[in-house]
């Protein structure tokens, strides 16, 4: 087929999952509601214990970025629920028999979970705001942090595609993403600095991709703070090329697995 059918599949795909968060709120609740928790929570609760000379005020600053980190990678599991239930309601059954790209369902569903994240980091922002997190960059800097959250996002939303398509039970896939995704999310810089943890974690967590988005984000939205020592390790010194790379890398080899999973899923 035609890539310029292929993208207008992709998009009539995208636009049906977009529509499916205006008729299901609950879906958009209940995946903001976690990330606002835990601002809450470390911010609050954690914050004046961590950073008890300024009573929590500059951890709020580094906390943000982190939280944002972990909330945009744990929303890419959508993407493999999604296709998961689709698959057991025969949805994806129905897709084949128009007369439609068979790529446009994969990238129509990873498009859309884009949209869900950016909703996700507003109504995040503004929680950050509240609790005292400021942008004390640039606007380009600013919208270069959350850019580089939403492609990191977007290429594992590929990786969860895939596992929707391998494992297609809905309970099965959000299962097994969190029981890889948090802890790669918390053996990081993502809610303490990276001097806290003992040696054999911090040199994981100094080459974990989620540390450089958390660095990147922070960097470009000026919340690096003051006195903090510079980064020994080359992926937080270059953070968002280290990002960068590892998207990149996800992108090229979990969109042709993907897609090819879908083929044989949907032989079957």
């Amino acid at each position: 087929m035609r890539v310029p059918a292929a993208i207008a599949d992709a998009h009539v795909v995208a636009k049906r999952n977009v529509i499916k968060i205006k008729r299901v709120p609950e879906l958009l609740v209940f995946t903001t509601l976690s990330p606002i928790m835990f601002v809450l929570l470390f911010a609050f609760v954690f914050g004046g214990a961590i950073d008890r000379e300024g009573g929590g005020a500059a951890y709020r600053e580094f906390l943000i970025a982190g939280i944002f980190a972990q909330t945009v990678i744990f929303g890419s599991t959508i993407t493999g629920a999604a296709l998961a239930e689709d698959v057991q309601k025969g949805i994806i059954d129905r897709f084949r028999s128009l007369p439609m790209a068979p790529s446009a369902v994969l990238t129509g569903r990873t498009l859309a979970d884009v949209i869900n994240n950016v909703i996700v980091l507003v109504v995040m922002s503004l929680t950050g705001l509240l609790v005292g997190w400021r942008i004390r960059s640039s606007f380009l800097d600013a919208a270069a942090g959350y850019l580089v959250l939403l492609v990191f996002a977007y290429a594992v939303s590929w990786i969860m595609a895939w596992i929707g398509m391998l494992v297609p039970s809905p309970e099965v896939v959000n299962q097994a993403s969190f029981i890889v995704i948090f802890p790669i999310t918390f053996v990081a810089n993502t809610f303490v600095p990276l001097e806290t943890l003992p040696s054999a974690l911090r040199g994981f967590a100094e080459w974990n991709p989620v540390s450089a988005v958390a660095q990147a984000s922070r960097e470009l939205f000026g919340n690096i703070p003051p006195g903090a020592p510079e980064p020994t390790a080359w992926p937080l010194q270059n953070p968002a090329l280290y990002v960068l790379i590892w998207s990149v890398a996800i992108l090229l080899v979990f969109v042709p697995v993907a897609r090819n999973q879908y083929r044989v899923s949907t032989s079957r």
